[in-house]
């Protein structure tokens, strides 16, 4: 697994520079092609058969503010790639459109929303629903934007096909990494849990990844937030994990954990699905 290409997503809404010199950085480390990605919908729900011609005009100014607002994301974000990169934008919805976009890209490249914006999912991404309709990779940027070269990687490992295809995708950062932690939780039988994770250290090591292990009884306290603190611990620049969840009518409900790590937004966070 190596990233050829990188797909950065960029809010409609904030300025474009601080994602897009984070995704270039590592796009110049891995010496992949960057693709700049915006989108947002001009929406307008009109209750009944009331309000056409005022919806109308409604749509006309919104579509109208939504163009000029990507010719200056796409102004600003070439600004700072020259010839490096090139650009795709849409009008829609910009989750749904990212997803189907993400064939072109090896990786993805968000971050959260500003919270002002975070509920407008007709202007933002939603980024769990981004993970599980993606089919690739979401790297998911701490709020700081720290330069994305983790030399301290925790794995949150569960034996799930989730779990495997995240370690896969993750291989271009723990290879390079100096201390990759391979952390399970306890469930119900120790001895299952140890040959898992001896398992996917042996499998790192043949893909010239060094790696160590632990196995979490955590008891009745919160799995997730038991993960979350040995990341803490550790100074873990990168956390990888699987995306878990299942569809229900019209709408993701998610695992706790995915749930928790979209929430941790002082670390770079690797989610597969």
């Amino acid at each position: 697994m190596i990233f050829n290409t990188i797909m950065v997503q960029l809010d409609v809404d904030s300025p474009a520079t601080p994602r897009t010199t984070y995704a270039l950085e590592l796009a110049r480390r891995f010496e992949a092609t960057l693709i700049g990605f915006a989108a947002a919908d001009a929406y307008v729900f009109v209750p009944g058969d009331d309000g056409g011609m005022a919806a109308a005009e409604i749509m006309r100014q919104r579509l109208t503010e939504i163009e000029d607002r990507l010719k200056i994301l796409k102004e600003e974000f070439l600004a700072v790639v020259g010839d490096e990169a090139s650009w795709r934008e849409e009008i829609g919805d910009p989750t749904r459109l990212l997803a189907m976009h993400a064939r072109a890209a090896d990786l993805i490249v968000a971050g959260a929303p500003a919270k002002a914006a975070a509920n407008d999912h007709h202007r933002m991404v939603d980024l769990g629903t981004l993970v599980l309709s993606a089919g690739r990779p979401v790297l998911i940027a701490a709020d700081q934007l720290a330069p994305p070269d983790p030399k301290k990687v925790l794995v949150a490992w569960k034996d799930t096909r989730e779990a495997r295809r995240a370690v896969i995708d993750a291989l271009p950062f723990l290879t390079s990494a100096q201390d990759v932690l391979v952390a399970t939780i306890e469930e119900q039988n120790q001895r299952n849990a140890r040959e898992s994770v001896s398992d996917v250290l042996r499998f790192l090591m043949r893909h010239g990844v060094k790696s160590r292990s632990e196995v979490l009884d955590v008891g009745k306290a919160d799995a997730c937030e038991a993960v979350c603190e040995i990341a803490r611990a550790m100074s873990a620049e990168l956390v990888v994990a699987g995306g878990y969840g299942h569809s229900r009518i019209r709408e993701w409900a998610f695992g706790g954990m995915t749930r928790s790590l979209l929430k941790q937004g002082a670390i770079n966070r690797m989610l597969s699905n």
